[in-house]
């Protein structure tokens, strides 16, 4: 009797305590490093870590069928020293815009370079926001924008004029389908504050046709108070 009880209670208690699929990992684990035991758990360890990766880096692979402009502002590589050596990792922004007057940032944290940068691109889709342009090429007036050190200074261009700004604010500014717009950045270069500040300056944007529709006004009553000739026209050629 003792013997079929230990025969039933095996096939049992296999399948819970080592798992079909993690054995051979671990033997394969120690038979490769030439150790016995303390070998197979740091190659199983090591397999599953890699899985965990493949698994995040094979995740966000389809744009969703928009297309959008991904630019790369930033990469920060970190290290953490630990009883092994140095664990690195890396930290992404990234701006993301459809070039007709969206745009958003976002940034992203992982062991790896592209896992850090996707998701960065992620969470930028997630947090776009609508700018209004003027003539579909630059901005309706002047703006401020600050955050922490870092304070811009946004001005309207004519055309010809290009994007003339920094790396961190002339990849918001292509993004977002700016052409012609003049900037300064004063107090600091770190990248993330200047992106904050420029996103500032561009959330307090306002089209006449929005300053009408909350007055109770026409477009060709505001633009006429400035001695315009030509309200009308002007009005209808104003679009967001």
């Amino acid at each position: 009797m003792a013997d079929e009880t230990n025969q039933t209670e095996a096939p049992v208690g296999a399948p819970v305590d080592a798992p079909a699929g993690d054995a051979p990992r671990g033997a394969r684990g120690g038979r490769g490093r030439g150790g016995p035991g303390g070998g197979g758990g740091r190659g199983g360890r090591d397999g599953g870590r890699g899985g965990r990766d493949n698994r995040g880096r094979g995740g966000p692979t389809e744009d969703g069928g928009e297309e959008l402009i991904e630019k790369l502002v930033h990469i920060n590589r970190v290290s953490k020293t630990v009883k092994g050596g140095k664990r690195f990792g890396f930290a992404a922004l990234v701006v993301v815009g459809d070039g007709k007057g969206r745009v958003g940032f976002g940034h992203g944290k992982a062991r790896e370079v592209p896992e850090a940068i996707s998701k960065a691109t992620a969470s930028a889709k997630k947090k776009m926001v609508r700018v209004p342009l003027k003539e579909g090429r630059t901005l309706h007036h002047d703006g401020n924008g600050h955050f922490g050190a870092g304070k811009v200074t946004l001005r309207s261009a004519p055309q010809g004029t290009g994007i003339i700004a920094g790396g961190p604010m002339r990849a918001v500014f292509e993004s977002l389908g700016v052409a012609d717009v003049v900037t300064k950045s004063v107090g600091t270069s770190n990248p993330y504050n200047m992106i904050r500040a420029t996103f500032e300056a561009l959330g307090e944007q306002t089209s006449p046709k929005s300053v009408a529709q909350r007055r109770g006004k026409k477009i060709a009553d505001l633009l006429g108070r400035g001695g315009s000739q030509t309200a009308e026209a002007d009005a209808a050629a104003i679009a967001e």
